[in-house]
């Protein structure tokens, strides 16, 4: 019998490692373990590099292939499309300039205008071709004459003068336009207004300058060279052909015969009159003629004045506020493109007008 007092007796448990041949077993099981993991270890390494590495890919020429094409494809079409967009803008820019080159010197583009001063400058030499020209000029005095809103016009001029036959055009042309608009005309001076200058100058209603400006010129010459006795002093031999006895009688290079020289003088004389006659018809009553009048003088603007070939000192804008009453300017004058000032800045018109120089012959002014 069991003493019910005594407490059962504790049954050791099992440890292994209390047990030597298990640990021993333990002991030797791990190296094989060790050793097993370290062989999978190479090949897990290698089958990630394999799977990170393209060429071990099956068929990876033909992807590389694919991905070069593609790659080169795309670079073409964006160099297509840079190309593209540069002619595009090339081309917008020209469409603008044409744009500008074609409105331009008509301010009235766009809708109707509001009361306004037209001014129209007339600066440097009056002659064929240039911004002073018949063509350029009346083409602007039509435009502002047909304004309905242009309450005057006015001729800025300065100038030194010119060809006869373009300030007689313009002449005309004013005195047409006033009489079909019934518009006043007035004639401002900067710093010169001389000879095919003031030839322009008389068709308007009042002249006003500066008391400083030069104004007058009223004749008219011819100019030129004669290397005769160069050529000689030289050796030079002019050999000249010509059918009829006077057809080389402005060549520099040939004698000019006192007959020759009447009759060329005789043809200043008849445009000297003419010019008289335009400034006696445009400044009337108001003229003071005397003796050197149109003798080819020239007086300070308040000289002018004095003499009837001018009216009043003021400028532009005085004769804006108080005489046309209308502050507001508005300019007509044509003006030169982007293209002609580049070539005038890099030389084109210098060497073009020197090749006139070179062919050209005398010339009246």
């Amino acid at each position: 019998m069991t003493d019910p007092k005594r407490p059962d007796p504790i049954e050791p448990t099992h440890n292994p490692h209390d047990d030597p041949s298990a640990l021993s077993d333990s002991i030797k099981n791990k190296p094989l373990d060790q050793s097993i993991r370290a062989q999978e270890a190479p090949e897990s390494i290698a089958n990630t590099m394999n799977k990170n590495d393209p060429t071990s890919q099956p068929n990876w020429e033909r992807s590389t292939l694919e991905k070069l094409a593609f790659a080169a494809l795309n670079e073409q079409k964006a160099a297509r499309r840079w190309k593209t967009f540069v002619r595009l803008a090339w081309l917008l820019f020209f469409g603008g300039l044409i744009w500008f080159v074609m409105h331009r010197g008509d301010p009235t583009t766009g809708g109707v205008s509001t009361p306004h001063t037209a001014v129209i400058e007339i600066k440097g030499e009056i002659a064929d071709g240039a911004d002073a020209s018949a063509e350029f000029i009346n083409a602007a005095l039509k435009a502002a004459f047909e304004d309905n809103g242009a309450k005057a016009v006015v001729l800025l001029i300065n100038s030194p003068g010119g060809s006869p036959v373009q300030a007689g055009m313009m002449n005309d042309e004013i005195r047409r336009l006033k009489a079909i608009h019934k518009k006043p005309v007035y004639a401002v001076v900067g710093e010169t207004c001389a000879s095919a200058a003031y030839y322009i100058a008389v068709a308007a209603d009042q002249i006003y300058v500066d008391k400083a400006s030069l104004v007058g010129s009223i004749g008219v010459l011819m100019d030129g060279f004669g290397f005769t006795g160069l050529m000689e002093k030289v050796g030079v031999e002019r050999r000249l052909l010509t059918a009829g006895e006077n057809k080389g009688f402005l060549d520099p290079f040939s004698e000019q015969t006192e007959k020759q020289r009447a009759f060329a003088q005789g043809m200043l004389n008849q445009i000297h009159q003419q010019f008289i006659a335009v400034v006696k018809d445009g400044r009337g009553p108001r003229l003071k003629e005397t003796p050197e009048m149109f003798s080819g003088l020239f007086w300070t603007g308040q000289q002018a004045i004095d003499l009837g070939l001018a009216d009043k000192l003021g400028g532009l804008d005085f004769v804006a506020r108080e005489v046309v009453k209308t502050e507001d300017i508005i300019d007509y004058t044509r003006r030169d493109n982007v293209a002609e000032r580049l070539a005038k800045k890099f030389g084109a018109a210098l060497g073009e007008g020197a090749m006139k120089a070179v062919r050209a012959g005398p010339s009246i002014r």
